[in-house]
Formats: structure tokens, sequence, C-alpha cells
């Protein structure tokens, strides 16, 4: 009885141990698709568009918030940020929200962001929400799909 009772006590311990250990890589995975999020950002208000177009997968989806054309290709994706850095320069993002969630290999973060634009008349502030579904490739976690739109309403 005392072998049975061991066995158990073990047999617990080791689920214990093990689901903790899925918690703990589950926790760094949504850490590193915040990271991943806040590299998004700081790349945008760099006005690098090379930059920002590093973080998207080859085979990447993407509709801008600010364009109705649908983006498949690396070059169109990195036509429309050069664009947004010629047309729109002093704009800048921050990070309002976000709800990272992790599947494996694809993890999908929603969540807003507020632009900033100074004009002469004063500074234009906007409402946006977004969705980037991440894909982890060699250790790193690129976008294979981003939509962005303004929030109704704001």
């Amino acid at each position: 009885m005392y072998r049975l009772l061991l066995c158990v006590c073990f047999a617990l311990s080791f689920f214990a141990a093990a689901a903790q250990a899925d918690n703990t890589d589950a926790d760094q995975d949504k850490s590193q698709i915040s990271a991943a999020t806040a590299a998004w950002i700081e790349a945008f208000n760099a006005r690098d568009a090379q930059r920002i177009a590093s973080l998207y997968a080859p085979d990447a989806v993407f509709w801008g918030t600010i364009s109705p054309t649908l983006r498949v290709t690396p070059a169109a994706v990195l036509e429309y940020f050069q664009s947004s850095v010629t047309r729109r320069p002093k704009l800048r993002m921050d990070l309002v929200d976000e709800h990272p969630r992790v599947f494996g290999d694809i993890a999908i973060n929603t969540g807003a962001y507020t632009s900033r634009e100074p004009r002469d008349e004063g500074e234009v502030v906007e409402a946006s929400r977004f969705t980037f579904v991440y894909r982890r490739e060699a250790g790193r976690w690129m976008i294979i799909e981003h939509h962005s739109s303004r929030v109704p309403g704001s």
C-alpha cells in the first residue's frame, strides 16, 4: 500500500511539474508575441519601411488601415509602408491594448493603438484596432496576416 501511495504521489508531482512547464512556455510565447508587436510599433515610429516589412513572412497577407488594396507580396507590403513614410512622416503609433494568444507555432495578437499626427491645425488623434497573426519560423515570430482599421466613430 505504501508503494502504491508513493507511486501516486510521484505521478501527481510529475504531472503538476509538466503542467507548470507548459504554463511557463505559454507565458514566454505570449511575451514573445507582445515583443514582436512592440517591434512593429517601434519600426513604424522610426518610419523605417524596410524594417517594418522585414517583420512580415514572404507569404503574408496585409489589409492596411488607409488602403483599399490587399497586399499579398513582400514588394506590396514594402510599398505600402514606403508610401506611408513619404506621405505622413510625422505619424506615430501608441499601443493601447493587446491580447496575445498562442496556438503552437501560430499566434494571434488582437488589440488597439492610437495614431498621432501633428498638423498645422493641431494634432490629429485616431483610434484603430489590429489583428496580427504570427507564425514561428526558425525561432522567430513572423507576421503572416495583418488587418488594421479605424475604430468607427472615433
